[in-house]
């Protein structure tokens, strides 16, 4: 059997064929159970064998697999890495966390090759217990890892799984017969099958044991915990800080002491990771267990962790109530401040669209800034009044007062400067100038916004989404070439996400690299089939490059992922040309305009299939309708023009040609060719000489109108 594996149920007694099997189960080790007990396994001997490979990857094995710290070189720092908790302001994105499985994928497939034990044969268990993080993994391990290269088993216990994984193991995974757990074995005593409870870290399944846990003298339990806990402590594991350490002290003797830190501290790691469907889990757990009279301080962090997280997630109906439930409970002037731009950040940037209220947003803010005004330190009254103030710039964005935003950025960098020392803040003062770069850009002062983004480079060389930025700020002042070699650099700095092979590609299309565009294309629907945009580019440039054949499988792709889309209906539709099936042709034009019955691409591509077939009335139909949405188009004006010509209507043709004679990007030698004919026909030999002198060449209906309005790589964005 060639394809991955789906086992619902426990494994065979008699085990599996499998190289390496690990336990998903995120009680364990919280995100990355499963991906960083793998990673733990085989970067030791990848690291010796081809460091090359691990150094290409470092970003994500630290990440999955913390405790690798120190046995292989540290990924480049960012002033995101380097700073302190106080000073973090910046947060990474929801999908950081689907750069680091592509990343995590790729190491994995690369390290099967090289080993040579092909196919690698690695089983999940218990993968419906695992972190959102590891099931997110597995979904894009399922579907680009070759089963020929890494063979997969997933194994379940039968519960929900995430609906990414779910479609993956649907499609690309065999489902193996379900078997029946057996009991636990016999002829344990309540004492023992409480410790095997234990020992298992709130993991165990066995009947038996939950019940003599259960059963169990409270005292017992307690010690039990705080012994298992310190053991998992000595080991040095920081991934066990994630999961059972944080289980056991939440039941162990100082639950609100030492277990709410556990929690706090997980909490906090995971959080600036990125990880943050564990970080809800973590402040959640904390709450209930801190009281939150004597212990403000702690509920607080706990509450207010969880709630960004959630803010992150696009769940921020959810997390509001808790900023208001803290701002009811506490007058600590900090917290009022500090939930207080939460609140104005939900209502500028976070909520819904619908839910949006700018000047709301202003209220709240507006009373941060009041209090940051009002804080004793002066050091700290001069950090958070910029740091609120920063708040009120974005707000004055959205508001498009565009003057008064990059002003107050520009204001508080100054007080930066002026009333913090130097390596205070570091972080934050490089946010201020991207956001001043930002704010320039967004006044067309490319200039100016090219020298910020230069300058926050050089303040934080290792954060690829600088690179990313100035690229954009480049290729707007026609820098093509400098734009290209940004990306290069982002790209070598950070795990694959798919928008910088995207812009990318765009770019290097514009410099006439085709084959270039073709394959970062091709990477982007690899990375995330779901990008309609860079499947339908890179369709187009593979039907420009005569590649029929490969761009078949993306077109049917395509329309799997996305029935009833109108430009990959009007792709295939230019196929079936492309084979000489008028008749689905026809049919797939037609679907696409009953799709999108403006789509101009596929009103060219009808009208030259009409025109083929002497239907010239209909092919001036659906010229001049593509002229409606498109009227400047001098490849739709040029053929509207011929087959008025073919048709015999030479006022009408030479109206055509003229009007496209007027538009940049025509093909003037050719227009004045037809139109001397034209002038010619109508008995007026004077403007036929005149055009004749430049006239030259024939056209060709189909092959101009196939390309005629086709999706550009700019404007598929």
């Amino acid at each position: 059997m060639t394809a991955h594996q789906w086992r619902i149920g426990p494994a065979p007694v008699d085990g599996e064929q499998v190289d390496i099997a690990v336990d998903c189960h995120r009680g364990l080790r919280g995100p990355y159970t499963g991906l960083g007990s793998l990673l733990r396994l085989v970067v030791p001997e990848a690291n010796g064998r081809w460091p090359d490979l691990v150094q290409r990857h470092l970003t994500e094995i630290l990440s999955a697999a913390p405790e690798l710290r120190g046995a292989i070189d540290a990924a480049p720092e960012t002033l995101t890495s380097l700073a302190v908790p106080e000073e973090r302001t910046r947060i990474y994105p929801a999908n950081r966390t689907r750069r680091l499985a592509h990343g995590a994928t790729e190491f994995l497939a690369g390290y099967a090759a090289r080993a040579g034990r092909l196919p690698l044969r690695l089983a999940f268990d218990r993968v419906d217990q695992a972190d959102p993080t590891d099931q997110e993994f597995l979904a894009i391990f399922l579907r680009r890892v070759r089963p020929d290269v890494v063979r997969v088993l997933i194994g379940t216990d039968g519960g929900a799984l995430e609906p990414e994984l779910t479609a993956a193991l649907d499609r690309y995974a065999g489902r193996l017969p379900e078997l029946t757990r057996v009991a636990g074995r016999p002829g344990r005593g309540p004492a023992e099958l409480l410790r095997a409870y234990v020992d298992a870290d709130g993991t165990s399944t066995d009947p038996a044991e939950l019940a003599a846990y259960r059963q169990a003298d409270p005292q017992a339990r307690v010690a039990l915990h705080d012994a298992r806990a310190a053991l998992l402590r000595g080991r040095g594991e920081w991934s066990l800080e994630l999961g059972a350490i944080p289980w056991h002290l939440e039941r162990g003797s100082d639950p609100a002491g030492a277990g709410a830190e556990a929690l706090y501290e997980a909490a906090r790691h995971c959080g600036a990771l990125g990880y943050y469907h564990a970080v809800i889990d973590y402040g959640t757990r904390g709450r209930a267990i801190v009281d939150p009279d004597t212990q403000m301080e702690r509920f607080w962090l706990l509450s207010t962790r969880a709630s960004s997280a959630m803010v992150v997630l696009g769940r921020t109906v959810e997390a509001e109530p808790t900023y208001l439930d803290l701002r009811s409970r506490y007058a600590e002037p900090e917290l009022q401040m500090s939930t207080g731009y939460a609140l104005a950040m939900l209502y500028t940037r976070f909520h819904p669209a619908e839910l949006r209220d700018h000047h709301l947003a202003r209220g709240y803010i507006n009373n941060s800034i009041a209090i940051a005004s009002l804080l004793p330190d002066p050091q700290k009254r001069a950090f958070h009044s910029v740091f609120q103030n920063n708040g009120l710039a974005l707000i004055e964005m959205r508001l498009g007062r565009l003057p008064a935003a990059l002003r107050l950025v520009d204001d508080g960098l100054n007080r930066l400067d002026r009333e913090l020392p130097g390596d205070k803040h570091r972080l934050h003062r490089s946010v201020l100038v991207h956001n001043r770069g930002k704010a320039y850009l967004a006044l067309g002062r490319l200039d100016e916004a090219l020298t910020d983004l230069t300058n926050v480079i050089e303040l934080d060389p290792n954060y690829a989404d600088y690179y990313f930025d100035r690229a954009d700020v480049r290729r707007r002042l026609g820098d093509l070439t400098g734009a290209v070699a940004d990306c290069d650099t982002a790209i070598s700095l950070s795990p694959p996400f798919f928008e910088l092979y995207y812009n990318r590609a765009d770019l290097k299309a514009e410099l006439g690299d085709l084959a270039g565009a073709i394959a970062d294309f091709g990477y982007v629907v690899e990375l995330e089939p779901d990008q309609l945009d860079a499947r339908v580019n890179l369709i187009s440039l593979l039907l420009d490059e005569g590649s029929v054949d490969a761009a078949r499988p993306h077109v049917e792709e395509g329309l799997l992922r996305h029935p009833g889309d109108a430009r990959l209906l009007h792709l295939r539709g230019v196929l079936a040309v492309t084979d000489g099936a008028e008749a689905d042709a026809r049919r797939y034009l037609d679907e696409a305009l009953a799709a999108d019955p403006e789509l101009v691409a596929a009103l060219a591509s009808r009208a030259a299939l009409a025109f083929d077939g002497g239907d010239h009335e209909r092919a001036v139909a659906d010229l001049t309708a593509a002229l409606a949405v498109d009227a400047d188009n001098p490849d739709l004006l040029y053929n509207r023009g011929f087959v008025h010509e073919a048709a015999g209507r030479w006022a009408e043709a030479v109206a055509d040609y003229s009007r496209a004679l007027e538009v940049p990007g025509a093909d003037r030698e050719e227009l004045f060719s037809r139109r001397a004919r034209c002038h010619a026909e109508l008995g007026d030999a004077e403007a036929s000489q005149a055009d004749r002198a430049a006239g030259a060449g024939q056209p060709n209906l189909a092959d101009r109108a196939a390309g005629a309005g086709q999706p550009n790589l700019a404007g598929a964005r």
